[in-house]
This record gives structure tokens, sequence and C-alpha cells, in this order.
């Protein structure tokens, strides 16, 4: 049946009001975002999505490296590695040495992050292997608060030499701890290589202690 077009549209209109109305009724929330504003999306996108990695170690001042020669190190083997060390490093400092870095001794391997001007860690950081650590110890007799360790480092034509690094720590029981946490990685990455088959199953710690000595005195 034919119907004017004022009737058509208000028939039109009653349809969509209807609809409307049972659009408003449904409980089902609409999507959030819908109602973001563009700035606020900008902030929620500057937000930082992880916090920033702090460093845990010993603060300490690393007085460098010398090569040491030798395959058996026993006790006082690091004394005149450190001596020498000790001496070209208080040459140039004051009688009160801010720390220069941060020493981390974790199960398989030791970080040397080197820090800043302000006493912040810097990109720099020095890797050490603890299965290539031979010896540690934190008993010198220039100073009880030097923690020295041994390493082989492999050149790039597969050679390696026998470097001594030494740390001085603010106090005596600080050199000790460090000594304990080493000798506590070296079990860890023992008992890890043995797992693995890249040390014999019947070997002991003790058997490859030629491998990794330490002294903490």
């Amino acid at each position: 049946m034919w119907q004017p077009a004022t009737e058509r549209l208000q028939h039109f209109q009653t349809m969509l009001k209807t609809k409307l109305n049972v659009l408003t009724l449904r409980k089902e929330p609409l999507p959030t975002v819908i109602f973001h504003e563009p700035e606020a999306i900008e902030l929620c996108t500057t937000t930082p999505l992880m916090k920033t990695r702090t460093h845990t170690g010993c603060k300490v001042t690393y007085l460098g490296k010398v090569s040491t020669t030798g395959m058996q190190f026993l006790s006082g083997c690091t004394e005149k590695p450190v001596i020498e060390l000790w001496k070209k490093h208080t040459l140039a400092r004051e009688d009160i040495y801010p720390a220069n870095a941060l020493l981390e001794i974790r199960p398989f391997q030791v970080w040397l992050h080197h820090l800043d001007l302000k006493g912040e860690a810097t990109v720099h950081m020095d890797t050490f292997q603890v299965a290539r650590i031979a010896y540690c110890t934190a008993d010198h007799n220039i100073s009880p608060n030097v923690f020295a360790w041994v390493y082989r480092e492999i050149n790039d034509d597969l050679s390696y030499q026998m470097d001594c690094h030494a740390v001085e720590c603010e106090s005596k029981l600080e050199a000790k701890k460090l000594a304990h946490a080493m000798m506590e990685a070296f079990k860890k990455t023992f008992h890890s290589m043995k797992s693995d088959g890249r040390i014999h199953r019947n070997s002991s710690s003790e058997e490859v202690s030629h491998e990794f000595e330490s002294d903490d005195g």
C-alpha cells in the first residue's frame, strides 16, 4: 500500500528509535579504546615497559692485570704480580681513591662492570669464564683488602696466556667474601660440566684442583 513520504519518514524514525532503545538496554560494555582520546593513547605508549636493570656486586678498585708464568698455582703465587699492580696503581692515585668497578661473581661467569666518574655502571664490562680461572686468593701481604685471580686468556691465534687480575676492596672482609663466592661459583661450574660430560664422571673437585685453586687465608 502506498504511503505518503511524511508517513514513510515517520515510520523509519520510529524503527530507528526502537533499535537504538534496544542497543542502550544491552549490558555488554563497548571496547574502552573507542573512548580513548589520541592524547591519552600517546601518553600510554611513553610509559616504560621494563624497569632499569640494577647491577649487584661488590664495589672495588680495579688495579689492572699482568701476565704471569707457570702452570701450577700454589699459595703465594699471586704475591709478586699483585705487588707490581699495587705499585703501578698507587703512583697515580691519592690516599683516598674511589671505586672504579663493580665485581659481580655469578655461577658460570664473573662480570667486571666499569664505573664512570659518577660511580654508575657503564656499558663497558669485562667477562671472565669461571672454567678458565686457575686460582684466586684474598691473602696478600701488601694489603689484606686485595682480591686476585689468575685467568687463562685465549688469544686470537688460539694460544693462551695466564693473567693475574687484582682488585682492592673496601675491607678485608669484602675480599674474603669474594674469595668464597668465587669458590662457590667454581663448584657450580664444575658440577655442570661434569653432568654435561665435559669432565670425566669419576673425577672429583679435588682431582681437578690444578684447574682451580682458592686460597682465602
